[in-house]
């Protein structure tokens, strides 16, 4: 499906010359985020590939958050290089296509892996093409559609989380025949499909202006965010995503550990849990661009702080399930939201913007991960508790930070 639907998106603008201009920019929401899609598949597999090679490693669930840290801390140290090259290279489309066949080889090296280190260095290399796809994506998308951003990134959102539908409870069916190296070498496989197609399509992505950083360009970037304002921004995006992260990466072993799940009924439950998240994205992301950000970060946060608590009370499984389903739908439906926030606090170059806040929410932020796996090792619910905290601190911060007025006022004119 996929793959057709590429394949329509780039033969549309031949069938006759009929679509204009205006209508061809708009079609790229289409190509980049399925393009999202196949370059997150693996990556969003590795939520219950991880568990089930610490499983079969025996390692302790802090071993296993490790893993999950080591991974996005790699794909972290890619995000502002390439936020970076989306504001000053001109054919973003040729990097945009690199990144499929970065992802699809570096997994499949990465299924070779015999023990915890060599695995753990494979999967965050592997995991920098995935991490280079967001920023420049995300920044030619911002830049095309300056008056509704985050309506924008909500649409190129759907496509990871299209993702999660997908690889999750297909990862847990081959877990069910296969060992966890298959798996990712089956996974791979559309991938580099997708990749293929982008060759096609990549021409077509608009060209910038080619230019070269200079020192004045990173002082501005020093300047905006070095600001009390700034690292405010910055502490929000992190404990967002650190409550964010604890919750999902602990979520599997908790299934698994305290409810005795299978790795089938595990993934379909965790994709369950995520889905809600990305139908609302466009939503919410075009409802803040007119009444402006901080309501709905502040509503997403707290919604899922009360969500986690519930899930860490001994309440029924059911109970449980439906809490953890809360909170992962409450914070994944605002993270277009933070990104345009992101975005209006820096006021322009949006693929830098956008890079440097991916490498805080899903770099640093995924310390969660261990943390979690230290405070859940005698019962991992407890993980839920300290998400639950996160979040509240998210709370507090987006009430200091953003002003409750329309965030793109700025922009809509532009």
């Amino acid at each position: 499906m996929i793959v057709v639907e590429l394949a329509i998106v780039y033969l549309s603008p031949k069938l006759g010359g009929l679509m204009s201009q205006s209508s061809r920019k708009s079609n790229f929401l289409i190509p980049f985020a399925l393009g999202h899609c196949a370059n997150d598949l693996v990556p969003i597999g590795m939520y219950i590939i991880i568990p089930a090679f610490g499983t079969a490693m025996g390692l302790s669930p802090a071993e296993i958050g490790l893993l999950f840290m080591i991974h996005s801390l790699g794909a972290s140290l890619a995000y502002l290089p390439a936020g970076i090259l989306v504001d000053h290279v001109a054919n973003r489309g040729v990097l945009l296509c690199a990144t499929f066949f970065w992802v699809g080889v570096g997994y499949l090296i990465a299924s070779f892996a015999d023990g915890f280190w060599s695995f753990a260095i494979l999967i965050a290399i592997a995991g920098m093409g995935d991490a280079a796809w967001h920023p420049i994506a995300t920044g030619v998308l911002a830049q095309m559609h300056k008056a509704r951003r985050a309506y924008a990134l909500g649409v190129h959102a759907i496509g990871g989380q299209l993702s999660e539908l997908i690889a999750l409870p297909a990862v847990g069916l081959m877990l069910t025949m296969w060992d966890w190296s298959t798996t990712i070498r089956v996974l791979v496989i559309p991938t580099l499909i997708v990749g293929c197609i982008f060759i096609f399509i990549a021409p077509k992505v608009p060209r910038h202006v080619n230019s070269r950083p200079t020192k004045a360009d990173f002082n501005d970037i020093w300047k905006i965010w070095s600001t009390r304002s700034g690292l405010r921004v910055i502490a929000l995006f992190t404990t967002y995503n650190m409550g964010l992260f604890a919750t999902i990466t602990m979520t599997p072993l908790y299934l698994r550990a305290n409810h005795g799940l299978d790795w089938m009924t595990t993934a379909i439950a965790l994709a369950a849990m995520m889905l809600p998240g990305a139908v609302l994205q466009p939503s919410l992301g075009k409802l803040s661009d007119r009444i402006g950000r901080r309501p709905l970060i502040i509503l997403g946060n707290a919604l899922a702080a009360g969500a986690a608590f519930v899930a860490w009370l001994p309440f029924s499984f059911v109970i449980s399930l439906i809490a953890l389903g809360v909170a992962m739908t409450a914070l994944l439906s605002i993270r277009a939201v933070l990104l345009a926030a992101a975005i209006d606090h820096s006021g322009g170059r949006e693929g830098t913007t956008l890079g440097l806040t991916f490498a805080f929410m899903d770099g640093f932020a995924a310390s969660a991960a261990v943390l979690a796996g230290l405070v859940g090792a005698n019962d991992l619910s407890n993980a839920f508790l300290l998400a639950s905290g996160f979040s509240l601190v998210a709370v507090m911060l987006a009430v200091t930070t953003f002003k409750s007025v329309r965030a793109t006022s700025a922009t809509a004119t532009s």
